[in-house]
C-alpha cells in the first residue's frame, strides 16, 4: 500500500505542476481531469486495501463527474461539435454541415 501511495502522490504532484504551468487552458482542464482520475484511483486503492465498500458511491459520483466534464470540455473545445444543421462545420473548410 505504501508503494501505491507513493506512486499516486508522485502522479498527483506532477499533475499539479501541469495545472500551474500549463501553456493553455485546455492543458489545465485535461490535467484537472487526470487529477480527478488519480483521486478515484486513490479512493479505490484505499477501499481495496481496507476491504470496505463505503467509498463506492463516492467513486461512482466522481467517475460520472469526470466523464461528463470530459465530454463537456471536448464539446466546448471543438467548434465542429457545436455546429448544427445549416451551420458551417468549420470556418476553414467553408462546408455546410449536412450538405453535399
Amino acid at each position: 500500500m505504501i508503494v501505491v501511495a507513493v506512486f499516486l502522490a508522485a502522479a498527483a504532484g506532477l499533475t499539479l505542476v501541469r495545472i500551474v504551468r500549463g501553456p493553455s487552458t485546455l492543458d489545465r482542464i485535461v490535467a484537472m481531469d487526470v487529477l480527478l482520475a488519480i483521486t478515484v484511483c486513490a479512493i479505490a486503492a484505499e477501499a481495496a486495501y481496507s476491504r470496505d465498500a463505503t467509498g463506492l458511491p463516492i467513486l461512482l459520483g466522481l467517475s460520472l463527474l469526470g466523464a461528463v466534464g470530459s465530454v463537456a470540455v471536448a464539446r466546448f473545445a471543438d467548434p465542429a461539435a457545436r455546429s448544427g444543421p445549416g451551420r458551417p462545420a468549420s470556418r476553414e473548410s467553408g462546408t455546410v454541415a449536412g450538405g453535399s
